[in-house]
């Protein structure tokens, strides 16, 4: 699938008169639309996913973003945000000299926003936003990935998760927490907060040692 450019993005709505259909496009891109109209309008492709796999667009804060950088803080390599909505998470790595850096997300919508805000911040072609389903994605290369996502399909990735990312991959997720992977490190309070995990230690069998966290995944002191 070709991806507009920021040019033809912008062109599209100068072309148009905003009316009702207009506002709809622009409050959900700001995350000001309900879930309701959201899911009912904007989302053509999630009508083709079951209603427990459908996550609302509700875009990162300032201060989960911080703590999710926070949590990547001495790590490289590529980077993967699975459901990356308007793709400021894969911004901010590629600003933090992650790479490359890639957003699935299936509504087409907020892959468009996405580039839009790279092209806007001086990034376009930098980063990259791929609509697509994100159960299909291969993560066996992937050595840092985030997510925000509902607790009902958290349940369901870390399966995926766990069956394909290597050993030495780290997983962060914003505002919910997998329930049953246990942490090597916690950022924030409240909706804010972020939680790291190693592949590795998920890995462990029961009752095993944990292994000592990296050193660059320690708090600092």
């Amino acid at each position: 699938m070709e991806e507009d450019s920021p040019e033809e993005f912008l062109a599209e709505f100068k072309e148009k008169h905003l009316g009702a259909w207009g506002i709809v496009q622009i409050t959900a891109g700001t995350g000001l639309a309900v879930y309701a109209m959201w899911a009912g309008v904007l989302m053509p492709g999630f009508r083709k996913v079951p209603l427990r796999l459908q996550v609302p667009y509700l875009p990162a804060s300032k201060k989960q973003v911080r703590n999710v950088m926070a949590l990547l803080s001495g790590r490289h390599g590529n980077l993967v945000d699975l459901g990356s909505g308007d793709g400021r998470i894969v911004l901010e790595a590629h600003k933090h000299g992650f790479g490359p850096t890639v957003g699935y997300e299936l509504n087409p919508w907020l892959v468009r926003l996405a580039n839009f805000h790279a092209w806007r911040a001086g990034h376009y072609g930098k980063v990259s936003y791929r609509q697509e389903d994100l159960w299909k994605v291969d993560l066996t290369e992937c050595k840092n990935v985030t997510v925000f996502l509902a607790p009902s399909v958290l349940s369901l990735l870390q399966e995926k998760m766990e069956a394909e990312l290597p050993d030495d991959a780290l997983v962060v997720a914003g505002r919910f927490p997998f329930t049953e992977w246990t942490p090597c490190r916690i950022e924030g309070d409240g909706v804010d907060r972020a939680w790291a995990y190693t592949m590795q230690a998920q890995r462990l069998p029961a009752g095993s040692a944990m292994l000592p966290v990296p050193k660059e995944l320690k708090s600092p002191v």
